[in-house]
Formats: C-alpha cells, structure tokens, sequence
C-alpha cells in the first residue's frame, strides 16, 4: 500500500526516543508521510534542549526514556503550544492527568496509525 503525506503542509517533527530501531523506524514514516523529521533525542536532556531550540511543529514522546519518564518534557511543549503525541510499549503504569487527553501512540507502530495520529494531532 502508498501512503501519502497526511497533510498539504509538511510538518517538521521531533522525535523523543531512546530505542535507535524504533526512531530509525519513525524517522521513515515520518519521511514516507511527507513530513521532516527536525532531530532525534534519546534522553530527557537531549529533548529538552531540542524544546528549547524550537523549530519543529509538532513531537512524538516516548514515554520512558531509559528509565526516566517524559513529563517534564511534555511539559516544556504545553508551555509553549507544540503539539505532541505520547508513545508507549504498553510499560506505563499511570500517565499523570495533565497528559491523559493527549493521543497515544501503542507500540508496535504501523505507518497507518501513524498517519492516523499525526492527522489527529495536527488537527487538534
């Protein structure tokens, strides 16, 4: 099956991922999808400083980077009205309330669920 691009607007998009398989799999579909992928981060650090530089319009989170949970990463891109979309192997216990509405990415990943929440966020 050809996928197109989920919106006539490419959307430049950060990746928070801290499995190098899965981001290279992402940063694909992502590029499949017509859109660019801004930058890849694997730790609360990297992502942070990413969020600080801006650039990109919307992010997709992993949930647990190697242990340490993305929330104040999904907090610095509240703060500053970027759009993202959380991710999961289906290993988070709770996602705090302030993040429960945000749409949720369930791994394995396919490139039309991909699309599906990268339509959703953008529309949101």
């Amino acid at each position: 099956m050809t996928y197109q691009a989920t919106s006539p607007l490419r959307r430049s998009i950060l990746l928070v991922e801290d499995e190098a398989m899965i981001a290279m799999m992402l940063e694909e579909y992502v590029d499949t999808l017509g859109h660019h992928v801004r930058g890849v981060a694997s730790t609360l650090d990297e992502a942070s400083e990413m969020v600080r530089t801006g650039g990109f319009d919307l992010a997709i989170l992993d949930c647990h980077l190697d242990g340490e949970e993305v929330w104040p990463v999904a907090k610095m891109l509240d703060e500053r009205g970027i759009p993202y979309i959380l991710s999961s192997g289906g290993s988070i216990s709770e996602v705090p309330e302030a993040y429960a509405q945000r749409p949720m990415l369930l791994k394995p990943y396919t490139i039309g669920t991909i699309s599906d929440m990268l339509m959703e966020c953008m529309a949101s």
